[in-house]
This record gives structure tokens, sequence and C-alpha cells, in this order.
């Protein structure tokens, strides 16, 4: 024990320096204590075959192969209001929620999902409420209010509430002190890790996609829209988590068949540490390395007063924006140019709304270009492109032409267009096009930036927006 404890010194050391280099030493570490608890969550057939896959080499993609990890967890949930619909929603909405010494943000987290959607948003969502508290009377009179106010929601199929009896629980004794936080933190924050992989238990088989909130945000209008617009910009690509906001847990969104997997990963380490460290080492697991978050955020902490110990906790999300309708449908294609790149700020960070990412190229030279072209032809509504940024401010196209083009064929290089007409001049670095559809008479395949003019400079190419006219599911 002592040489465990030894090695648990050594790891707060290294967490200073960075999370993921000691993700390895950290997870097999924790791996062999646990083997050697009573657990009653994880069979000692899944800890001994995720032991020996962790002991042989690195490999990023282990913990999406075991298979084991792939089923629910026996759980028989309490149903406090509502009842899961047979047809399988796009988005399960899931709060976890407990008493608090002061303050009570649930209610109006839940009206503000409702109120921000539209009516055929809200065919296509779930809200799972996760009472988690072991004081039954509070949960029972909660359950009154929320039925009382959101009867609707709950006989549409819009809104469940469940109870996860305190048997099913692990013990919430004795428990580890990492970090050297009081014994009380580490109990909260343990429960918490607890609630949050019922919560996902239970929400496994309910959509498509699944997206966390805490039990104290206001959500921004049509956040639906806004989330099927950044899906569908990123489909095809590999992703594990996206992120709507920068704060906490909230705004996290997760394909639903990895929750069943991230549940089992939330009860083995329930009380090694918080869930937000124990998000960025699932993420890592399943091979996505670095974090995807979108701007503007699309949820906002509302909540004055924490659910540990009625604390103050003023945070605040800066990127948040109340009205998301207006962030562009950037359509799945292929991006390219023959300016030289800088370093990884290759092409397509310039289509992108993750946070602060964009292309970067050296010196263009006239008739040097920057091209996207779309898997199919695509009616365009809008067109916003922005040069530079605030602290690069001369990192701009000077002397630059936006074109729209059709008529692609295969080439040696890939498919191009070969018919193009100008929609206009850059002026100060950024051009903005509106009612697009309505000035060609064609579907767009290629959109195209064409430097008319050589510059000293280089080139920051921040944001490639584009709005279309068709549904989202026809894109």
């Amino acid at each position: 024990m002592r040489l465990m404890w030894k090695a648990m010194d050594k790891m707060r050391c290294l967490r200073k320096r960075s999370m993921f280099p000691f993700l390895g030493f950290l997870i097999t570490f924790l791996l062999v204590f646990n083997l050697y608890m009573d657990d009653g969550y994880v069979l000692e057939a899944e800890k001994r075959e995720m032991g020996e896959t962790l002991m042989q080499p690195a490999n990023s993609h282990t913990f999406r192969d075991l298979s084991n990890f792939s089923g629910t967890i026996n759980v028989t949930y309490r149903y406090l209001a509502g009842i899961p619909l047979p047809r399988r929603k796009y988005l399960t909405i899931g709060l976890s929620s407990v008493k608090r010494k002061k303050g009570n943000y649930l209610l109006e987290t839940i009206k503000s999902i409702f109120d921000q959607s539209s009516y055929e948003e809200l065919k296509e969502i779930v809200v799972v409420v996760h009472l988690a508290d072991f004081d039954l009377v509070w949960c029972e009179n909660l359950v009154q209010e929320i039925t009382r106010k959101f009867a609707h929601h709950i006989i549409g199929g819009r809104l469940l509430v469940i109870h996860t009896p305190e048997e099913y629980y692990p013990s919430l004794d004795g428990l580890k002190r990492n970090y050297n936080d009081p014994e009380d933190r580490v109990r909260f924050r343990s429960k918490q890790n607890v609630d949050y992989a019922f919560l996902l238990n239970f929400c496994t088989n309910l959509s498509h996609f699944y997206m966390m909130l805490e039990d104290d945000v206001r959500c921004s209008r049509n956040f639906l829209t806004a989330l099927k617009k950044v899906i569908t910009s990123r489909e095809g690509s590999y992703w594990v988590m996206l992120e709507f906001s920068k704060l906490g847990y909230i705004g996290k969104l997760y394909h639903s068949r990895d929750l069943p997997r991230l549940a089992h990963f939330l009860l083995m380490f329930y009380q090694e540490m918080p869930c937000d460290w124990l998000l960025i080492h699932f993420r890592g697991l399943l091979a996505q390395k670095d974090v995807i978050r979108f701007k503007p955020s699309l949820f906002q902490h509302m909540g004055y007063y924490s659910s540990y110990k009625g604390a103050e906790n003023k945070l605040k999300d800066d990127d948040f924006e109340e009205d998301s309708i207006d962030i562009p449908d950037n359509p799945p294609a292929t991006l390219y140019t023959n300016i030289n790149v800088f370093e990884n700020y290759d092409a397509t960070k310039a289509y992108s709304s993750i946070v602060d990412e964009y292309f970067w190229g050296k010196p263009p030279c006239t008739g040097d270009f920057f091209v996207i072209i779309f898997n199919k032809p695509t009616k365009i509504s809008r067109i916003k492109i922005v040069t530079g940024t605030e602290d690069r401010q001369n990192d701009v196209l000077h002397h630059g032409a936006l074109e729209v083009g059709h008529k692609a064929v295969e080439t040696k290089q890939g498919r191009q267009c070969t018919s193009y007409i100008t929609l206009g001049e850059f002026k100060g670095g950024n051009i903005e096009v509106n009612n697009v559809d309505h000035k060609i008479g064609f579907d767009i395949e290629c959109v195209r930036i064409v430097v008319t003019a050589s510059q000293k400079e280089w080139l920051i190419i921040r944001t490639i927006s584009l709005w279309t006219t068709q549904p989202l599911s026809q894109l």
C-alpha cells in the first residue's frame, strides 16, 4: 500500500504538467488498485480483460474495442414521471439534479429547453431528469412541481423523470482523498460521477445523440437546429465528444452508442477525480485527442449557488449567444489550396466553427486560389468570408475575388469545376454576399477565393460561412 500511495504522490506532480502524458500510467495504476477492491458494478472478468488490454503497448483505440463495455448496467430505475416512447428521437438531453442548500434552478432549466425549441424541434428531443438525491421526500415534492408545470410535455413523451434507488450505489464512505480534497468534497464528486453514470445508462437507447446539461443553465434559441448543422458539417469525420459550452459538464454531445462505455468508465473510476477530468481521459481513450468546441456557445450557466455546499458560483460563458439561429450550414465538402500552408493551419480549419481554428498561409501570389468543392450540388443563399484576426490584422486578403462554380468533372487532382462566375471583390479583407441563389441560375458545386494581386503579408482565412436554402436532412 505504501508503494501505491508513493505512486499517487508522483501522479499529483505529473498532473501539473499535462493530463495526457501520464494517462497510461494513471489508468494502469487505478486498474491494479481496483482489481483488489470489492466493486459490484464491474465484473471481475471485465476488470481482468481491461487489465490485460491496458498492460499491452499503448494503443489509442484499445478501449473502443472492449465489447464487454457496450452493454447497459443492470439497474432498476423508479419512474417518477413519464415513460419512454418506443420511437427513438434525434436527441436526448440529460440532467442530473440533487437538493441544494441554496437555490434551485432545475425548473428554470427545463423551461428554457422547451421554450427555446420550436414545435418541429420538440418532436425530435426527449429530456430525462435524474433526481439523484437520497431524500425521497424532496424528490416527491419536486416531481409534483415538475408534473404541474410540464404536464403536456410529460404526456407527449418529451419529459421523463427518474430516480436510482440508493441500494445500487457503491460505498461513498472511506473514499480515496486524491489531490488533498476534503472528505466531503470527495464524497460529493464521487457520488456525482455515479449519478451521471446511471443517467447515461438509462438514456442509451432513447435517441441517436445525447447532450449532457447541468441543472442550472439556459439555452439559446433553436439550439437543436444549431446542433444539427454542426453534426451535419462533421459528417464523415470521427468524433467522440463535441462541446457547445466551455463550462463544466454543460453542452457536451455524444453518440448514444458510446453511452454504455462512458457509464461503465465513470463507475469504474468514480472516486478517482471529478467527472470533467474523467471525460478528458475517456475522450482520449476513444482516440479523440483534441477538444472540439464550437462558437457561439449554445448554453449558459445561470446558477448563482453551487450544488456543493451552496458555495457561490458566478461562472459565465462569454461565448454564449442567446440567438444561435445565424450559425452557418457549411455543407459537407472537400477543401484545397495552392497557397503554402503554415504548419498545421490547413484549409479545413477555415471551414470549421471550432474555437480558435483558421487557415494560415504564406504570402499568396496573383492567381493563387482556395477552393471548396461540395459533396453534391447545393443551393446557397448567403456567403460570408472573414480574413485576418484581431492580433494579426495585416494578415488579410488585400486583393481577391469570390467565385462560385458548377459543371464539376473528375481530374487527376480530384473533382474540379469547369465554369465559374464572380460574385464580388474582397473589401478590407472581408466579403459577404446575400441572396446568392437569386443571382445565379444553377446549384453551386464549388466556391473559390482567387488572389487578384500578390502581397507581402501572410494570409489568415478566419472563417468561411455558408448558408443553404434546403433543409439540413437534404444536405
